[in-house]
């Protein structure tokens, strides 16, 4: 079985001022880069307006698979986006690697206030950004997970989703010219499951690594 780890629960974020700026401090969990980056992304659209968005990560640099539980090398990133050297994404990633957090993307925005903060006072407000969402939202142990895409005739689509709901896993549907269920699985389970969809429906399922 592959080794369980630290991670956020789910999507949090913790707001607070220091001399006028306003900052916004949001965490949430990410398998991947680019669900991080996505994350990342979001954040900045929601805040247009803002005068930095630091962004901070520590996720998976590949895709866990049956095949390779414990194999993916995890990736640690960090930007100051224009914050002095060192003051913002360093002491942003630090709250996540000093609290062994791992699968998970933070970012904290700031809204600048008129008063500079020097290098010392912006390290402190980055990383309680940080630390205040982790706080918010509470750390949790999982396993590693991997997504694969599910494909299917509307005819076999209840038979997929009613084995994807009595297996208690994460799924997204979309309905369109075919059905398509974005499984999230443990590692352990996943082998399993896609031969049990096959079985279910003869065979009848697209199934795509994501």
């Amino acid at each position: 079985m592959p080794e369980s780890f630290r991670t956020v629960a789910e999507r949090a974020e913790a707001s607070f001022e220091v001399s006028g700026s306003e900052f916004i401090g949001y965490v949430a969990p990410a398998d991947t880069v680019e669900a991080a980056e996505a994350v990342i992304e979001e954040v900045e659209t929601e805040h247009p307006e803002a005068t930095h968005v630091v962004p901070a990560y520590r996720v998976p640099a590949g895709t866990a698979s049956a095949d390779q539980p414990g194999s993916v090398m995890l990736r640690e990133w960090c930007s100051d986006d224009g914050e002095p050297s060192g003051s913002s994404g360093k002491p942003a990633l630090n709250v996540l690697v000093q609290q062994d957090i791992r699968n998970v993307v933070a970012a904290v925005v700031r809204y600048y206030g008129g008063t500079n903060l020097g290098v010392g006072g912006l390290a402190r407000a980055y990383s309680r950004g940080v630390k205040e969402a982790v706080d918010a939202t509470g750390v949790v142990e999982d396993v590693p997970h991997e997504q694969f895409e599910v494909a299917v005739d509307y005819n076999d689509s209840g038979t997929v989703r009613g084995i994807l709901e009595s297996e208690d896993v994460e799924f997204d549907a979309s309905y369109e010219a075919a059905v398509e269920f974005v499984v999230r699985v443990p590692v352990a389970e996943a082998n399993a499951l896609r031969e049990r969809l096959r079985d279910a429906t003869s065979g009848r399922v697209d199934i795509e690594a994501r």
